[in-house]
């Protein structure tokens, strides 16, 4: 007879799940420098204001609605197999972990980067790398400490993160109200700059479904997805828009505006001390990016292997819930990435990502009519809204398509490795079923 019942296990909650969703997204206006640069204030606040209704607002509303109504571990996979099968499921696992490789490389490097203007001798010959190695541990193990503790921690990094830019922007709109100072809203930029520009902000908005794969972990998830969606969007437009106007207002030039000059832009507003703050925000950015990131990813292969797609072992939890199998092989997986230089390589992330993000919208329209009495706590208007919500995002990714043609990898464009890349999820099902019809064949007697 047992005396004393197991505790139930803390789940995270609304303001955890919005910080962790705002990281898993955006980490801030660290990022947004090159859009900036190359298409000036009047073109840059144009594009990350229309972006959202056309790339973030028909995600947020796709994913609120999905995610509410299949609150289950892994999310994004579970939907995409539930409407369309499990070959396209596998794909969706797929594509979102194949992309992973080249995203979560960016975000140490990132913190290396700021690391290196606070002390430069830190990161010189060859330290840098052990920084981005020391990044993924830490991350690993905070994650084996559970979703609640990566969200609980992720707020107070959210508040570290951003107040350098509430000075930032409180000095920059006091300065426009009273010097009267001259904006530079004019700024000539080519094709390929505006391009660049245009793909920049997608990346930086995009990963709204990366929250959904902790959705069993997750407190009373019917109601907090659909809220955690629109608190986040909004957080992440507001805090992109008011640095730029910020800038444009102190007459700060942007020709020269690329990744890092935050810190520059700061220096001359507020000084050596808001300067260094801005430093060190940008060192939790690439940190927080990857610890939030790191909880979502690593929650596909624990569904895949559930379903019989990947090796059991990678089903395997601590007591804490957490697949730890998982968190070590993607952590190593990383790792082993941090060396590549991809982090200019944004298009084959964008096309990757794209690919699985259309399988999402594909299996909403096909559940609101292979199961139109499934329980939707939150609806994404009527049918026909739901079909049209994916027609900005697939324009979008076509373009980015284009754009990769440009972009070389190797001798090889970004457009048709990330394709090479994608074409291969279909093999690796193949081999998959084949392990699968071996493993599980009846044994036969002589």
């Amino acid at each position: 007879m047992r005396l004393f019942r197991e505790p139930a296990r803390r789940k995270l909650r609304i303001i955890p799940l919005v910080a962790a969703t705002y990281f898993m997204v955006s980490g801030g206006p660290y990022g947004i420098e090159d859009i900036l640069g190359g298409a000036g204030f009047a073109k840059a606040i144009v594009i990350l204001l229309v972006l959202p209704f056309l790339w973030s607002l028909p995600t947020t509303l796709m994913i609120g609605e999905l995610a509410s109504a299949i609150p289950a571990e892994g999310g994004f996979y579970v939907w995409v197999r539930r409407a369309l099968g499990p070959f396209w499921g596998y794909q969706e696992g797929w594509l979102s972990l194949a992309a992973s490789i080249f995203d979560m490389a960016i975000y140490p490097a990132i913190f290396v980067e700021y690391l290196g203007r606070f002390a430069p001798t830190w990161t010189a010959e060859g330290r840098g790398y052990l920084w981005s190695l020391l990044v993924v541990v830490v991350c690993c193990a905070w994650n084996l400490r559970g979703a609640p503790a990566v969200g609980e921690g992720t707020v107070g990094l959210f508040v570290l993160l951003l107040a350098p830019f509430v000075v930032f922007v409180a000095i920059g709109f006091w300065h426009g109200l009273t010097a009267r100072g001259t904006v530079q809203w004019g700024h000539t930029a080519n094709a390929a700059s505006l391009s660049t520009a245009i793909l920049v902000a997608m990346w930086n908005y995009m990963g709204w479904d990366n929250a959904s794969t902790v959705a069993q972990e997750v407190e009373n998830p019917q109601r907090n997805y659909p809220l955690a969606m629109v608190a986040s969007a909004m957080l992440v437009a507001v805090t992109y828009i008011l640095p730029l106007a910020a800038v444009a207002l102190m007459g700060i030039s942007v020709a020269n505006f690329s990744t890092g000059s935050w810190a520059d832009a700061a220096r001359t507003m507020g000084g050596p001390a808001l300067g260094l703050a801005m430093v060190v925000g940008g060192a939790i950015n690439g940190f927080g990016m990857f610890n939030a990131l790191m909880m979502s990813y690593t929650r596909l292969p624990l569904a895949m292997a559930e379903d019989g797609m990947l090796p059991r072992v990678l089903a395997r939890r601590n007591r804490r819930g957490v697949p730890v199998v998982s968190v070590g092989l993607c952590g190593l997986a990383w790792a082993l990435a941090l060396n590549l230089k991809f982090e200019r390589l944004i298009s084959i992330d964008l096309v990757l990502y794209g690919a699985s993000l259309l399988l999402e919208f594909v299996a909403l329209v096909v559940l609101r009519l292979r199961e139109p009495e499934l329980e939707r706590p939150f609806r994404a208007g009527n049918l026909a809204m739901a079909t049209a919500l994916g027609v900005g995002p697939a324009v979008l990714i076509g373009y980015a398509l284009y754009a990769a043609r440009d972009q070389q990898l190797g001798g090889f464009s970004a457009l048709g490795f990330a394709l090479v890349v994608a074409l291969l999820g279909p093999f690796f099902y193949w081999l998959t079923q084949r392990w699968r019809a071996r493993s599980f064949a009846p044994a036969t007697g002589d």
